[in-house]
């Protein structure tokens, strides 16, 4: 089999190195096109366009496959953690137990915030996105740990990680506390992650709280889901300013900005307002599935289809079971909860939805999860970052570590005007 590809232009046969990735996918070589011929390609949104080697995450979309450093996704839902999925695709490896403990010590050590940086909430307005105020805050701990911040020492790298982690629950609760005018607590260092992030979204100074063991697994399980997913909008951006060599911080709060878009992690928020929707219009789900197949009607179905995927997303499988375990035991009469399952055995069965292969996706059913567990709609999107954050931190510092490491400069075709002349304003 040939291992280069022919390319035919003005009479001139160029032969460009065919590359084949582990999982079997083929991949042409442009990196010397516009070096031997004068020409680039052109792929808005970069649908076709490989950015990078990586060796973090593979899925196929086809066959509903998502593998973090090749393990299955179901395998580490059912027995893994977020914590010990967080240092697998960090560093490639399962740790041994000795190595997750040092791990767990560090990330659990480092989550309190300088107190200076509780002075940032007193500058935010009384309701911003919490969003907002998470990507300003972690981009501010540059100028905390100003001595730490090369991109090519291990050490300092490695303890950037660990503060990242660490305290990106406190900054997205602290976001949350502003919000309802009540002080910011300290994290407590005796607590697991999820449930250390539950006491300090929900416990108040006045009385104790005991994290329900339920609800946080329920949340730790949701930030392992939503880990990694390959080269994504939010995962490309921490690349891409990573590869000016800016440092994890910086790099990170850009990777939030991007995660904020409603096409992007605002997703499982714009599930609940469409169910919220259609529950306040009398619970009529035939009448919104009939508008979401007219199409003349601007109504869309959220939270079924997605880009990459074109079989059942293998994180919906899991969160799907775990829906049903979640909302019930928590007691929570959640209308929406009886919505959402008549629309997916609708789409499991209309041919209107078979056809275009409309399944159910992960933001269908983690929107649902979270709005029992009393996370606000606005920190839909601030949970999401805190589960992907493992895999910007993985994809930031492969990216460090990559022996063809370039600054990322796309090219463009301009489509302007050419060689105007400059008119003095008074001739304007």
């Amino acid at each position: 089999m040939s291992d280069t590809a022919q390319f035919v232009y003005e009479g001139k046969t160029y032969e460009l190195p065919v590359l084949e990735s582990s999982s079997g996918e083929k991949a042409i070589d442009i990196t010397q096109l516009r070096a031997k011929t004068g020409l680039i390609t052109y792929d808005p949104g970069f649908m076709s366009t490989g950015s990078c080697k990586s060796a973090i995450t593979y899925l196929e979309g086809e066959k509903g496959i998502l593998l973090y450093r090749g393990i299955p996704i179901e395998q580490l839902a059912e027995k893994s953690n977020f914590i010990e999925t967080s240092y697998l695709l960090i560093y490639g490896e399962l740790p041994t137990n000795n190595q997750l403990e040092e791990f767990k010590y560090h990330v659990t050590h480092h989550s309190m915030v300088h107190e200076s940086i509780k002075n940032f909430y007193d500058g935010f307005p009384n309701n911003p996105h919490p969003m907002a105020v998470c990507s300003a805050v972690v981009g501010s701990l540059a100028t905390f740990y100003q001595n730490e911040l090369s991109v090519r020492d291990e050490r300092e790298i490695e303890i950037t990680i660990h503060r990242l982690l660490a305290k990106l629950p406190t900054i997205a609760a602290y976001s949350y506390k502003k919000s309802t005018g009540q002080p910011l607590p300290y994290p407590d260092n005796t607590l697991s992650y999820s449930e250390n992030f539950l006491k300090m979204m929900f416990g108040k100074p006045c009385e104790p709280y005991e994290p329900n063991p339920l609800a946080a697994k329920a949340i730790d399980t949701l930030l392992l889901l939503h880990a990694d997913h390959e080269q994504n909008c939010s995962t490309s951006a921490v690349r891409l300013v990573g590869s000016s060599m800016c440092n994890l911080f910086a790099s990170v709060s850009a990777g939030i900005y991007a995660l904020w878009g409603p096409l992007h992690g605002g997703a499982n928020q714009a599930v609940i307002e469409m169910l919220q929707t259609i529950q306040d219009d009398g619970a009529n789900v035939k009448k919104y599935v009939d508008k979401a197949k007219d199409p003349n009607d601007p109504f869309r179905l959220m939270g079924f289809g997605h880009r990459v995927y074109k079989n059942f997303d293998p994180r919906s499988r899991v969160i799907k079971k775990m829906t049903k375990e979640i909302v019930e035991p928590l007691g929570s009469r959640e209308p929406l909860l009886a919505i959402a399952l008549e629309l997916e055995q609708i789409a499991l069965e209309d041919e209107f939805f078979l056809e275009r292969k409309l399944y159910p996706n992960v933001d269908f059913y983690s929107g649902l999860i979270y709005k029992a567990l009393d996370i606000p709609v606005n920190m839909f999107p601030v949970m999401f970052a805190m589960g992907r954050l493992p895999g910007w931190i993985a994809q930031w510092k492969e990216l460090q570590e990559d022996e063809s490491f370039k600054i990322g400069r796309p090219r463009q075709l301009y489509s302007g005007k050419m060689n105007r002349e400059y008119v003095p304003i008074e001739n304007r």
